[in-house]
Order: C-alpha cells, then structure tokens, then sequence
C-alpha cells in the first residue's frame, strides 16, 4: 500500500470520525457507513476494511468505548468488504446500485449490533425489533450521505488519484 494510498484512508477517517463526531445528536444517522462505501467502491476492499476498523476505534475514542466496538468493526468491516468486491466486480457501479446498497448496509448494520445484546443477554429478536426505526433511520441517512458524498468524493478521486497514482482496486 502507497503512502499516498494511507494517506488518502487516513483522510477518510478523518472525515468519517469528524462526521461521526457532529451527527451524533441525531440517533444512528452519521457519514460513517457512507463514506466506507465509497472507499470500498473506489479504493477496494482492503482499505474499505482498514478504514471500517480506523474509523470505528477513532470515533469510539470520542465517543466512548464497550462492547459494541468489536460489533461495529465487524459490521462495518463486512460492509466495506461488500462494497470492495462490488467495485472489483463491476468497473463503473451504478449509482442506484450504490444507494440501494447504503440503504441496505443500515439494516445490516443494525442486525449484527443487535447481535451485541444477544451476546451479553441472550435474547435476540426484542432488541432487534425495538431498534427497526433506528436502523432506518441509518438506512435513510445513509443514503443521504451516499447522495452528497459519493459524487465528491469520486471526482476527487478520479480528478486526483486515477490519473496520477492509479490507486483504483488496487488490494
């Protein structure tokens, strides 16, 4: 991996845990599962995975560490790993495609967080079903974020990163 490739991710994580940070007032609506489409997408997905286990041990130092942690690095690592192989499947991804995977990732992202109460309690389906609205909520703004991110953050890239170091799937 390129200096300019970790520098690329660590800019990423920045802007994920910034926007993490900001959001947090609104339950389960940030930039984080956004954004770690979108690295998956276009950087592969290596750095999606990198930038899944950053971004959650960063933005957990702000806003506090448990449990849950471990669960959100397996979920959002799944979810870049997803979006990597879709961007290595297809070379240009449409964009519905792309919005309908966001959608997606935040149910599936609330399911295997709903996880961590089984984990600890034993019981399953109560918290997953009480957590629905949150997780769509995630899935909305998830989508949301895919809507104003994606079309900046691709420009850059191909604008910046595509001609000059080729650092499209390159994991």
């Amino acid at each position: 991996m390129s200096t300019y490739k970790l520098t690329i991710l660590a800019l990423l994580a920045a802007l994920a845990v910034g926007g993490r940070y900001i959001f947090q007032f609104i339950p389960n609506v940030q930039p984080v599962t956004a954004i770690i489409i979108i690295c998956g997408i276009i950087l592969g997905p290596t750095s999606a995975l990198l930038l899944a286990i950053l971004t959650t041990f960063l933005s957990n130092m702000l806003l506090g560490m448990g449990l849950w942690t471990l669960w959100q690095i397996v979920s959002w690592g799944i979810i870049g790993i997803m979006s990597g192989l879709l961007g290595k499947m297809l070379k240009r991804v449409p964009f519905l495609i792309i919005v309908l995977l966001a959608i997606f990732s935040g149910y599936f992202y609330g399911f295997i967080i709903s996880l961590t109460t089984y984990q600890v309690t034993g019981k399953f389906w109560p918290y997953y079903i009480a957590g629905l609205p949150f997780d769509t909520s995630h899935a909305i703004g998830n989508a949301v974020f895919i809507v104003l991110l994606y079309p900046i953050i691709s420009f850059l890239f191909t604008r910046y990163a595509y001609n000059r170091f080729d650092v499209k799937n390159t994991d």
